[in-house]
């Protein structure tokens, strides 16, 4: 009796302790992978207690299985958490191997910065009072005193997780009025 891929994967994702005999494949297996996993099966021996545990699962509806997993969640103090998800860095890797030297070229070329840190570094005497309106300006939670007295304790960061036009256009507002900003 075969239990539906849906059950499986509930079982799977909801607890990390639920152990099959047999590998999940939401496809088909090729005939060299059935003949594989049969003989991993045949060549590594099933304890004698775990077997009639096999046997009596693989025999349960889904609702059964259901309150399977949810008794054993209580009884064992399994919490849900959220598994990271796959990132594409293997597959990026394996293409790498694949396609010779381009991908080479590829890897020394570093990833462009999309996410930026703006810094006031320094500022322009006569325009401290246009740098302090700038600063109130964009940091609309500040006073003017204390716009005033960030602007006077220099090098601060003013914005921090910026994507990159709106750094730069902010750089651009600020170097205009006589500041020295960085993009970090």
């Amino acid at each position: 009796m075969s239990i539906p891929r849906t059950l499986l994967r509930s079982a799977r994702a909801s607890s990390s302790r639920l152990v099959l005999s047999r590998p999940l494949s939401t496809s088909r297996p090729f005939l060299s992978e059935a003949e594989s996993s049969t003989s991993a099966a045949a060549a590594a021996p099933v304890s004698p207690k775990i077997s009639p545990i096999v046997d009596q699962i693989s025999s349960l509806t889904l609702l059964e299985v259901s309150e399977l997993v949810s008794a054993l969640k209580t009884k064992l103090n399994i919490t849900e958490i959220a598994l990271p998800a796959a990132s594409a860095a293997p597959a990026a890797s394996a293409s790498a191997g694949t396609s010779g030297e381009p991908a080479e070229a590829a890897e020394e070329k570093p990833k462009e910065k999309t996410i930026f840190t703006v810094k006031l570094e320094k500022f322009d005497a006569a325009a401290k009072a246009k740098i302090i309106r700038e600063v109130k300006a964009i940091m609309p939670n500040m006073n003017l005193v204390e716009a005033k007295k960030f602007v006077e304790s220099v090098p601060q960061t003013l914005k921090e997780n910026l994507p990159k036009e709106e750094a730069e256009k902010l750089q651009k507002a600020l170097q205009d009025l006589g500041a020295t900003v960085s993009l970090v």
